[in-house]
């Protein structure tokens, strides 16, 4: 099986609501660190090609997967499947620190489908 990850270890990137950086990638995977400030939100979207398993660390995280919203804490992890619509935010007064780990044959920052974006992104 082919695959396509465009993500290395130790790359990294700001971005208005926080910041991301890559802890390690392979085949198939990439594992990120992101930081998420008080009050920050990432646009709702969606990935055709990769799946996202998000494991919170620090601060408090509301997540919409689809039609839902899930409330969590350090500790408690989240699955977003390959093609739902979703989205974290920091509704806290401190950082949001979370661990994703993306699955999938084609791992590229461009794989993302932006429905709505507070800070103007397409």
């Amino acid at each position: 099986m082919t695959h396509e990850n465009h993500y290395a270890a130790g790359q990294a990137d700001s971005r208005p609501w926080g910041d991301w950086a890559v802890i390690d990638a392979g085949p198939f995977y990439c594992v990120k660190r992101i930081r998420v400030i008080p009050g920050g939100i990432l646009s709702l979207q969606r990935h055709r090609h990769r799946a996202e398993h998000w494991v919170v660390v620090r601060g408090h995280a509301r997540v919409t997967r689809d039609a839902e919203t899930i409330e969590l804490a350090p500790d408690q992890a989240v699955y977003l499947p390959n093609g739902c619509v979703h989205r974290v935010e920091n509704p806290g007064s401190e950082d949001l620190v979370f661990i994703e780990v993306q699955t999938g044959a084609i791992l590229r920052e461009d794989d993302i489908e932006r429905m709505e974006d507070r800070y103007g992104r397409r």
